[in-house]
């Protein structure tokens, strides 16, 4: 990915923060441990995510729409958009029988498959930075188990009741759907915002 971003596509080895219209350049040493890092967290996000029925698809096929939109709009990424339009119809069909009470399954094959796809597609968008926004509710997730292994390490106690996040509610007694339903508003927050902070920086 980091060959073709560079190499066929010829992005710049540059660090966007879009929210605030400034850009570093990493040079491509430290560009490749960015790519690394985003493929790894968002691969990691959305398989920590896939703990209940129809969560992780949902919540990628809200990311994935998103990551569509910025891609229709951006002169030259129509590829791309065809690329993201698939994998949210691929979602879409397979949440008809993924959502609670599920029939199949996506497991950890599935959910690193959509994570990779999703890291893959904040790198050749050039919107690294913003993943952490557009993808924020796989960040949410990955962040409760950080915090849950280093309280519990650090102090000898537990911050929620169960980690990931989702489990917290689901020992709360929520409902798998309550949880699912919630999250994906979450999540549609969290895109939206993303999305309009992307509109902002390329129409200033």
């Amino acid at each position: 990915l980091w060959w073709v971003a560079r190499h066929e596509v010829g992005l710049e080895p540059v660090l966007l923060f879009r929210a605030f219209d400034i850009s570093f350049d990493i040079g491509p040493v430290l560009y490749f441990v960015l790519v690394f890092l985003v493929i790894a967290g968002s691969t990691n996000g959305v398989n920590l995510t896939d703990g209940l029925d129809g969560l992780a698809a949902g919540s990628s096929a809200i990311v994935l729409l998103t990551y569509t939109a910025i891609t229709f709009v951006t002169a030259g990424q129509q590829d791309l958009a065809l690329f993201a339009i698939c994998l949210v119809g691929g979602c879409v069909g397979f949440l008809w029988f993924n959502a609670f009470p599920a029939t199949i399954f996506m497991g950890d094959t599935g959910s690193l498959g959509l994570g990779g796809a999703i890291g893959a597609l904040a790198v050749m968008t050039q919107t690294e930075v913003l993943l952490i926004v557009i993808g924020g509710i796989f960040v949410i997730e990955a962040l409760s188990v950080l915090v849950q292994v280093f309280s519990f390490k650090a102090f000898g106690r537990r911050v929620l009741l169960m980690a990931p996040l989702h489990h917290h509610f689901e020992m709360m007694a929520w409902s798998e759907t309550k949880i699912m339903l919630r999250f994906w508003i979450i999540a549609a927050v969290f895109s939206g915002v993303g999305f309009a902070i992307y509109q902002q920086s390329i129409g200033s």
